[in-house]
C-alpha cells in the first residue's frame, strides 16, 4: 500500500492524532504535539502507567518547565487521520516522570518519514510521506 499525506487540523499548537498500545492494552487517540525541537517522543507518565509500561531508567533533562527524570521504553504507536493510519511497531520511546507535559513527538521519527507542512492561516498541519 503507497503512503498517502495526512492533514490534521488544529487550534492553537500543531497536533497529530496519536495512539499507544503495549502488551493488548491501548490509549484512545490523543492530540500529541509535533515538536521540531526535541529528538524523540516523550510521553507523560500517567500514560506509561496505563499501559503498565516496563521503564528503564535514561538518566534526566534540563526542559523550559524545569529538570525531569526519563525513562525508555518500547510501545506501538499509531498516528493518522479518519481517512489514513500508519503504524509504528515496537518503537522507542522516552517517559517523563512529570505529568503536567503534553505528548511530544519530536524528530523521530515523524520528521524522518514526512516531509512538513505548517499552514497556520488556515491552521492545518500537513504529513506528506517521503519516499
Amino acid at each position: 500500500m503507497q503512503k498517502q499525506h495526512m492533514t490534521f487540523d488544529y487550534i492553537k499548537y500543531p497536533t497529530v492524532q496519536v495512539r499507544f498500545s503495549y502488551n493488548g492494552k491501548e490509549t484512545p487517540f490523543i492530540d500529541g504535539l509535533l515538536d521540531s525541537g526535541g529528538d524523540f517522543i516523550v510521553i507523560p507518565l500517567p500514560i506509561a502507567k496505563y499501559l503498565n509500561l516496563k521503564l528503564k531508567k535514561a538518566g534526566s533533562v534540563d526542559t523550559a518547565g524545569g529538570v525531569t527524570s526519563l525513562f525508555k521504553a518500547n510501545i506501538n504507536m499509531v498516528i493518522g487521520s479518519r481517512e489514513y493510519l500508519v503504524s509504528y511497531d515496537n518503537i522507542e520511546i522516552h517517559v517523563s516522570s512529570r505529568d503536567d507535559i503534553p505528548i511530544l513527538l519530536g524528530r523521530h521519527p515523524i520528521f524522518e518519514d514526512y516531509e512538513i507542512t505548517f499552514k497556520k492561516q488556515k491552521n492545518q498541519l500537513i504529513l506528506k510521506p517521503i519516499k
